[in-house]
């Protein structure tokens, strides 16, 4: 080893000791007769110094030195003068009093500051990943997904799971997002699918009997991006045999109470985690994966409001839709600019319109309020819980359309107005979701999760007569407005999941063919089964307090699905597209 000890282990207890250290010269600063300079590794930095004691070509090779040159330091720990110690620092009660100093290798000067966490262009950061990486941020958050993944074995093990790997290349199926699929050599024409997730492998593996499974999977889905997307992702897949949903909430409940603080300084908010079934979400937040770090409840107007003149709040409550607003603390001073931006959120999220009651001392403000009359404004006001100072927002519309548009209003209040707690996670189950939804472009019904959820058992009669009737035994862990992990009790009946195959529009050909092997696995004693799959990429930039899940891996793609340190996606040789059966054409024009 090029090193004895790590650069940022070193303490006060340390002092008079021999040293070797190797690392990357942080910072340098010349004093004349002194010469500092910080030399980092992963663990951190610490302080070398070179004075009129040190030899003659140790000082020479310290005055080459430059940021991110590659530095071998031979030296004794010794305690820094009094009242020169830095407090900011775990090893700034100590510097390294050089004695041999070796330049292992020299360095470009980087496209950005590796020792100064200033913002930098993202584009950039991705092109030079590997200088990005060097950031103390960066290290801070790779190192924090080693540790969360860490804690997540050790945890599942103690549980008596196994961890087993599935295969990358397997079959395209239906459903879900657009697949990656890869070209077969040996088989013309064909081609493999890679994973979206592992779910009839791991269901596979319950019918093999191995009961308690699980695997840090790697996964791909062909989607458009955000920033809690990537097109190749990493997830906690787990899979429990002879178990009800119960029994997956409470190991799942347990697995996250412990990993938040062994890893991290947040705090979970509440435990047991909060349950809402997935109409009660929508109802109270506009979102099937709330924030609960704070209020802002959704109120229900509708039955109020269409006993109003207001003919709006009349005619979308006779066609069935609802009236429903949400309360803004200290914002009935909103100017009229601050008043459009939220109508345009609105309607950004599909509401006609945004009627907004605004209070203050002695006055009331609203375009609405010609249309109501004094009692049924306050009436309103009263049931939106306004005070003064406060503002009101309303929307009307269809359920669907209204829950997205006070959802994001709610959202945006909340950021606005800094309502939520960054030190805690406030983990929530959203229970009870639809089976399946309809799909107008295909005329047919389709899985909400995917088609081996099992549907509730008293709503299974409807599975056929009212399809969107149906729910699923499925449920979601969401934290802090994301949705953490996702997950089902499945079927593992043959003849339901035939039935569940021809409600998404299969024929009993297609399933087979398509799905041949599960249902000819289940004819062979499939046990009952369940399991869910958090997202590690999405956990680990919660945990890290990042606003995407790029900064909590080592080197992502860009929004439009591109390594622009590789140079991927590119294209490739003729001669392998002639092995792979494949002709490149460039589109004719107006091709789609």
């Amino acid at each position: 080893m090029l090193k004895t000890h790590q650069c940022g282990e070193l303490r006060a207890s340390d002092a008079g000791a021999e040293v070797t250290l190797a690392g990357w010269v942080h910072r340098r600063r010349d004093h004349g007769g002194l010469l500092f300079f910080d030399l980092r590794d992963r663990s951190g930095l610490v302080q070398v110094v070179c004075n009129d004691g040190t030899p003659a070509a140790a000082r020479q090779a310290a005055n080459e030195l430059r940021p991110e040159y590659v530095v071998q330091v031979k030296g004794t720990v010794a305690r820094r003068p009094q009242g020169l110690e830095n407090p900011d620092l775990p090893t700034g009660a100590v510097e390294v009093q050089a004695g041999d100093v070796t330049i292992l290798n020299t360095a470009r000067t980087p496209v950005f500051y590796i020792n100064e966490d200033d913002d930098v262009d993202e584009a950039l950061r991705l092109r030079y990943r590997y200088l990005d990486l060097r950031r103390p941020r960066m290290q801070r958050n790779i190192v924090l997904r080693h540790e969360t993944v860490r804690c997540i074995r050790n945890y599942l093990a103690a549980q008596g799971f196994i961890e087993i790997e599935t295969p990358m290349l397997i079959r395209s199926t239906p459903e879900g997002a657009r697949d990656y699929v890869v070209p077969s050599r040996l088989h013309p024409g064909c081609f493999y699918a890679l994973p979206q997730s592992p779910q009839q492998l791991k269901q596979l593996l319950m019918v093999a009997g191995f009961e308690r499974y699980f695997q840090i999977a790697r996964c791909f889905r062909d989607e458009d991006q955000r920033a809690d997307r990537q097109p190749e992702f990493t997830q906690l897949d787990l899979e429990m045999s002879f178990v009800d949903r119960e029994d997956v909430l409470q190991l799942t409940e347990g697995l996250f109470t412990a990993l938040v603080p062994a890893v991290s300084d947040k705090k979970v908010m509440r435990t047991p985690f909060p349950r809402l079934t997935y109409a009660e979400a929508m109802a109270r937040y506009g979102s099937d994966k709330p924030d609960l770090r704070f209020g802002l409840e959704i109120v229900d107007l509708t039955a109020q409001a269409a006993q109003t003149g207001f003919q709006v709040f009349r005619d979308v409550a006779g066609a069935g839709g609802v009236v429903r607003g949400l309360r803004a603390p200290g914002c009935g001073g909103y100017t009229r600019k601050q008043l459009q931006e939220l109508t345009d959120l609105a309607v950004k999220n599909g509401a006609r319109g945004l009627v907004w009651i605004a209070c203050a001392e002695g006055e009331v403000r609203s375009p609405a309020a010609k249309f109501l009359s004094e009692g049924e404004l306050a009436g309103i006001m009263a049931a939106l819980g306004l005070e003064p100072g406060d503002l009101g927002l309303i929307v009307a519309g269809a359920e669907t359309v209204a829950s997205a548009a006070l959802g994001g209003l709610r959202s945006e209040l909340g950021a606005r107005l800094k309502l939520a707690d960054d030190g805690v996670l406030a983990f929530a189950w959203v229970l009870d979701f639809p089976l399946l939804e309809w799909n107008p472009d295909e005329g047919r019904y389709q899985a909400v999760h995917h088609p081996f959820t099992a549907p509730l058992d008293e709503d299974l009669p409807y599975l056929e007569a009212d399809p969107g009737r149906v729910r699923a035994k499925a449920y979601d862990v969401v934290a802090n407005g994301y949705e953490v992990g996702g997950g089902s009790i499945r079927i593992h009946r043959c003849s339901v999941q035939e039935r569940m195959f021809r409600a998404i529009g299969l024929s009993d050909e297609e399933a087979r063919a398509q799905f041949g092997h599960l249902l000819e696995a289940f004819e062979f004693g499939a046990p009952p089964h369940g399991g869910i799959a958090p997202g590690i990429d999405r956990l680990v930039m919660l945990l890290a307090g990042e606003p995407n899940i790029r900064e909590v891996i080592a080197f992502p793609k860009t929004q439009r699905a591109a390594d622009l340190m590789l140079g991927s996606p590119a294209c490739i040789s003729e001669r392998q597209l002639r092995e792979l059966y494949i002709e490149s054409r460039p589109r004719a024009n107006g091709e789609a």
